[in-house]
């Protein structure tokens, strides 16, 4: 059996099977000095091969194909890998050269196919007057035939010849989509998206189609630079887009190219081509903008409203003469094009007999070029003038033309014109005989497209489109919240993670906190921009010094830490050394530095049981060593688990305070002010004890100070010593017997107050008030949070985005606290209602957890879902106070109340029903509860009953108060 023609032998698709899995060769380059081989758009080959597929030369195309054979076949297994160090690594897996093969490829197998009858699934193509169809193809043994290489000879069978190449495509097109998938150049991407559109669309694959333009369009950015690669890809996609019968949205992209087209001519160096080359890209943009101009102006004249489609011809009509006036001579090709749009302007302004001349010659022009897509067109174009100037036979021939053209290349846009057009000149000539099967042909062609899939289709575009432009801008923001804006590191947030995970995995992380000494002296030697460029310099000399498996962080302000997996402290200062040399080696003069700059360096290594506080509290504390011996040098310990004087400023989070820290020298703690070049106090020999004694532990006698308060309350403060109340003395009328003078007793502290959060309401306040309270209160109080209750979403965001890791944020309480949460000590259960309670338990719960408990929550107990509480009382044991949040349900608290001897706070709310009077009917209703050990709240505080549930959760655990309750 003969092969088809255009197909190309058996033997030479044996032939291209085998030649897929030769060694590769490399690409042909545009230039030497080229980027992306000349495969990769915008390369010169790329556009050669593109115009031979779109053209249907598909033999030309195959031919040119054949220099780019170093691709190899997606069946082809990788060569085993032994793993020697001279073993050359394996190829990128984003490789665009890779990537844009296996397209072009495919597209030519698919081009094939569809001339044969299939589409890329094996299908086969509905024939256009029903004259049957034959079976689908195996594409299993197309696989199988890959696989063996056993392709069919000279005797085969076409089906299994074609079942291959189908097999084939689909493992390129799998191939190159995953390679453009990993690829970071979301514009080669786009353009690779655009061209898989099409070829599921050659395909008959709608749904296929539209998802590959969908994300197309998503990754192609409006602040997008111009250049000849996007304007090519704003083509494509408006192309596909007008296939789909999305036409407005085609417009809007095609349009847009144009525009970039326009730009880019404009713009020196966009094109990187010469001045006639940027006006011919110009003009095929303008072209095609009127082709679509033209084709909607069509459409409205079928609708029967011409007044419409008359500015859509005027508007083709003024492309095209631009394109004209562009175009050279020698650019045949996209003068015809022109024309052609040009004459179906003039006959849709009703100018018939102007256009009729330019179209025959068009007609003739592509007829010998191969140009199938513009030859259907102009025959088209044609066939409209003379059937609307009342030339019959001579319309039916052209139509007939270009309705077979496009039947052929699945033109299916053109394929519908061509048959309305027959079946209306037939209509007018009074053939019913010859109308007939045109209008069954072009109605069958009808169900693809009624306005329900296409309004559900713009639905789908519009909405799927936006899903991943917000996927990629939530990405963009992750991204944002690990990475410092300065130095481009990874920030503290990122590094307590990725610490956390360390050490939660087993792995023996060590750790280096790094500080600029000095640094405050040399901001205000050179300013604020010199400081940040010394510390962006810093963070390139601390990557360049460490592995690639080590990750360097931006901690806060002038100080970084190292994480270093798997790393011995003693590994970890070999290295942190040689990086401490060269800072203190580099040139600074550069950067208008005339200070020196060094780094003192902390290093810890993490044992079993460590968590991130205790590492990070271990290498701060060394850290601080270092700058007590002088700076500019490395201190490491070992023993994490040690127990050390002095400590970091970030000590309100992982530890004691510094002020033991600043005691062993003369020198402030912490104190980088001081000028360069001072002499500095330090010891010959400094010794820290692993705990600092404490003055409540001398034996000796009185510790003075503010110690005795600390170990017994003072007289008049509940001490052991106070004296027993008595009564007052009897009024007498006698003279006064002279009072007893003693001088009042000091105004001291009580034992135990808790340092309780700050509370900032965001009712009535801006977003910016918010922020300033907030600011004062981590100045006044940096060892607690701020607590933020009542705030907006924005005021939420901004206090996230200033506070960085120090913020936590409950959106459902619409709350937030700034600053080091307390170490949780007891247990509180909060308890709410109906659904309209849950904001303020979660306020409750969310201020309870703030204060320094844990919190557990039970929604939702209105009504008869009390039931499920009565039957499984767990949510009240083990818990130190309930907090019960109802409205509507208030006689929930004393319910509640009956069933355990837990402390209970209850909190009225004014949600519910318009009697409720504003909460006011729940408050007298929990007023009135005769269960006891219930304490109410003022009507939806739930920040109130938070902090007292907090305290009494705190002083059961602590010892100072009764002891838990238990479930009756």
């Amino acid at each position: 059996m003969s092969a088809q023609p255009g197909w190309g032998s058996c033997d030479e698709t044996d032939d291209a099977h085998h030649t897929l899995r030769r060694a590769p060769r490399p690409v042909l380059d545009t230039n030497p000095t080229a980027v992306h081989s000349a495969l990769v758009p915008p390369g010169t080959l790329h556009q050669r091969v593109t115009a031979a597929l779109a053209h249907w030369r598909l033999d030309d195309a195959e031919e040119l194909l054949a220099g780019v054979e170093g691709e190899l076949s997606p069946y082809a297994a990788p060569a085993p890998r032994d793993g020697s160090p001279d073993e050359e690594p394996a190829e990128e897996p984003a490789d665009l050269g890779r990537a844009w093969a296996d397209t072009l490829h495919a597209e030519l197998l698919v081009r094939r196919l569809r001339q044969a009858g299939f589409t890329l699934v094996g299908d086969p193509v509905e024939p256009p007057h029903g004259t049957g169809s034959p079976p689908a193809l195996d594409l299993h043994a197309g696989v199988a035939e890959l696989i063996d290489g056993d392709g069919p000879g000279d005797d085969g069978d076409l089906r299994a010849e074609c079942a291959a190449r189908a097999a084939l495509a689909i493992a390129l097109v799998r191939s190159a989509r995953a390679a453009f998938d990993a690829t970071a150049d979301d514009l080669q991407r786009a353009a690779g998206l655009a061209r898989h559109a099409r070829i599921e669309l050659l395909s008959r694959r709608v749904d296929a189609a539209m998802d590959e333009a969908v994300e197309a369009a998503s990754l192609l950015d409006p602040g997008l630079p111009a250049s000849l690669l996007l304007v090519d890809t704003l083509s494509t996609l408006a192309g596909v887009l007008a296939d789909l019968e999305l036409m407005p949205l085609a417009l809007d992209y095609q349009r847009r190219a144009h525009e970039t087209a326009v730009q880019a001519a404009a713009t020196p160096g966009a094109l990187d081509a010469a001045d006639g080359e940027a006006d011919v890209l110009v003009a095929r943009t303008a072209t095609r903008l009127g082709e679509l101009c033209a084709e909607l102006g069509e459409g409205l004249l079928d609708d029967g409203v011409p007044e419409s489609a008359g500015p859509h011809f005027a508007e083709a009509r003024g492309l095209a003469e631009q394109a004209l006036a562009l175009l050279p001579p020698e650019s045949a090709e996209a003068v015809v094009a022109a024309q052609v749009v040009h004459g179906w302007a003039l006959v849709g302004l009703g100018e018939h007999t102007a256009a009729a001349g330019p179209l025959r010659a068009a007609v003739r022009a592509t007829a010998t070029s191969g140009d199938r897509d513009l030859l259907a067109a102009a025959l088209l174009a044609l066939g409209r003038a003379l059937r609307r100037q009342g030339d019959g036979a001579g319309a039916d021939e052209q139509l007939a033309g270009a309705l077979a053209i496009a039947t052929e290349h699945g033109l299916s846009r053109l394929r519908r014109a061509a048959l309305r057009e027959l079946c209306t000149l037939h209509s007018e000539l009074d053939d019913a005989g010859r109308a007939l099967p045109y209008l069954q042909a072009y109605l069958a062609d009808e169900l693809d497209r009624v306005d329900e899939r296409r309004t559900r289709w713009v639905e789908l575009f519009g909405r799927r489109k936006s899903l991943l432009e917000t996927e990629r801008a939530a990405g963009q923001l992750r991204r944002q919240a690990y990475e410092d804006p300065l130095t481009h590191l990874p920030n503290r947030r990122y590094a307590e993670a990725r610490l956390d995970g360390l050490l939660s995995s087993g792995a023996a992380p060590a750790l280096a906190v790094v500080d600029v000494d000095r640094f405050k002296t040399i901001n205000d030697a050179v300013g604020h921009p010199g400081g940040d460029a010394v510390l962006r310099r810093v963070a390139e000399l601390l990557v360049a010094g460490v592995r690639d498996t080590d990750e360097v962080c931006r901690w806060a302000g002038d100080e970084f830490v190292i994480l270093l997996p798997e790393t011995t402290a003693e590994q970890a200062e070999r290295a942190l050394e040689r990086t401490r040399r060269a800072v203190a080696a580099h040139d600074w003069a550069g950067l208008g530095v005339g200070l020196p700059v060094t780094i003192s360096v902390g290093i810890a290594s993490a044992t079993r049981g460590d968590d991130r506080r205790t590492l990070f509290a271990a290498a701060d504390g060394v850290l601080y060593d270092a700058k007590r011996r002088g700076r500019d040098r490395v201190v490491r310990l070992s023993a994490v688990t040690q127990t050390r004087a002095g400590a970091s400023p970030l000590d309100a989070l992982f530890g004691p305070p510094r002020a033991a820290a600043a005691a062993v020298t003369d020198e402030p703690a912490g104190d980088d002010t001081a000028l360069v070049g001072a002499p500095e106090k330090v010891p010959a020999a400094v010794s820290v004890p692993a705990v600092q004694p404490s003055p409540l532990d001398d034996p000796t006698g009185d510790p003075g100070g503010f110690a005795p308060l600390l170990v017994d309350p003072p007289l008049g403060l509940g001490g052991p010593t106070d004296p027993p109340l008595a009564p007052a003395p009897p009024a007498s009328s006698g003279p006064a017997e002279p009072a007893r003078t003693t001088a009042p007793a000091p105004a001291l502290p009580f034992r135990d107050v808790p340092s309780e959060p700050d509370v900032i309401w965001g009712t009535g306040r801006t977003t910016e008030q918010v922020l300033a309270l907030v600011r004062e209160a981590r100045r006044q109080f940096p060892d607690r949070p701020a607590v933020v209750v009542r705030a907006t979403a924005e005021t939420l965001v901004a206090l996230a985005s200033e506070h960085d890791a120090y913020t936590t944020v409950d959106a459902a309480a619409m709350s937030a606290a700034v600053g080091p949460l307390p170490e949780a000590v007891g247990r509180v259960a909060v308890l709410s209602g109906n659904g309209g309670d849950t904001s303020v338990a979660a306020e409750a719960a969310f201020v309870a957890r703030i204060t320094g408990t844990e919190v557990v929550r039970v929604d939702d107990l209105g009504g008869t879902r009390i039931r499920g509480l009565l039957a499984d009382p767990a949510a009240l044991q083990d818990v130190d106070c309930l907090v019960v949040v109802a409205g509507l349900d208030a006689s929930l608290a004393g319910l509640v109340a009956a069933l355990t001897d837990v402390p209970i706070v209850a909190v009225p709310t004014s949600t519910g029903q318009p009697g409720s009077f504003g909460g006011f009917s729940a408050l007298i209703t929990m007023l009135n509860s005769a269960s006891p050990g219930v304490v109410v709240s003022n009507i939806d505080n739930g920040h109130a009953a938070g902090v007292f549930a907090a305290r009494i959760a705190r002083r059961t655990r602590s010892g100072t108060a009764p002891g838990r309750g238990v479930v009756r």
